[in-house]
């Protein structure tokens, strides 16, 4: 993979100035500034629901921003979104990484190490024997593993335990070492400290500071940044205007009317 070293892949500066997102319902974050070395751990603080996620998705190309400009490394957002994709991944982002839970770890890495070759590798690699292949493939799945800090062996059934079976921690180290399978050299990961105690978080924190250690560039939404990281916050966008506030109670009143219909229909 381009832009990676013996050692694994490269981490990217991260950039920002104006940067914000305007959707149909009002502004998801604005004014965001940002100046990150390669290699930084990037955490994005803010409140639930103040656009967090939106930034991260926007820094890792899955969403267009409509105000200022971005970079990533040499690749600008809006303009190379596609670019970014191909060098960054994203973990335990809801309803985009979701683990299915009935599901096995080996199965889930399985599945990621095969799609990782079907659509990022070359046609050359494509060619190559499979024995190589496959060689390749447990190379790329133990290095991401040991980089998530998860050990199959310490599981209840080794490879074989099923998602719905790992501890929170767990399931997030899994989340994360799916992604690093792509040596990506900008990781996003979401929500790294929900419902998780105190000495989780400071588990998990551990587990990006390592990653940044490592060479890689992390992005990290949180409600309260750790100590030492790049903080961006999303907390101080502006409060939505009455229009919109009225909006988001229909909105919350419809959905309500929905599932009192369905839960009526099943009755």
């Amino acid at each position: 993979m381009v832009g990676e070293s013996a050692d694994g892949p490269r981490g990217l500066g991260v950039t920002a100035e104006g940067f914000g997102l305007r959707g149909p319902r009002g502004r998801a974050f604005q004014g965001v500034g940002l100046d990150a070395e390669p290699g930084s751990l990037i955490a994005i603080e803010g409140p639930s629901g103040s656009g967090r996620t939106c930034l991260l998705l926007s820094l890792t190309g899955r969403m267009k921003p409509t105000e200022g400009h971005a970079a990533v490394g040499p690749f600008r957002l809006p303009k190379q979104m596609a670019a970014v994709r191909r060098i960054s991944a994203l973990a335990h982002v809801p309803g985009i990484t979701d683990l299915d839970p009935a599901l096995t770890v080996g199965e889930h890495l399985r599945e990621r190490a095969l799609l990782q070759r079907r659509f990022s590798g070359s046609v050359r690699g494509l060619l190559r024997p499979r024995y190589e292949r496959a060689a390749e493939a447990r190379l790329r799945i133990d290095s991401a593993l040991s980089a998530a800090g998860l050990e199959r062996e310490a599981l209840p059934k080794g490879s074989r335990t099923a998602v719905r079976d790992l501890e929170r921690v767990e399931a997030l180290r899994l989340s994360v070492a799916l992604a690093l399978v792509g040596r990506p050299r900008l990781l996003g990961v979401d929500d790294t400290d929900l419902k998780l105690s105190d000495p989780e978080r400071a588990e998990v924190w551990a587990l990006l500071r390592a990653l940044t250690e490592a060479g890689t560039t992390v992005l990290a939404v949180c409600r309260e940044a750790p100590e030492g990281a790049v903080t961006v916050s999303t907390g101080s966008a502006d409060k939505p205007s009455g229009e919109e506030r009225e909006q988001d109670r229909r909105d919350r009143d419809d959905k309500e009317a929905a599932d009192a219909l369905a839960e009526a229909g099943r009755a």
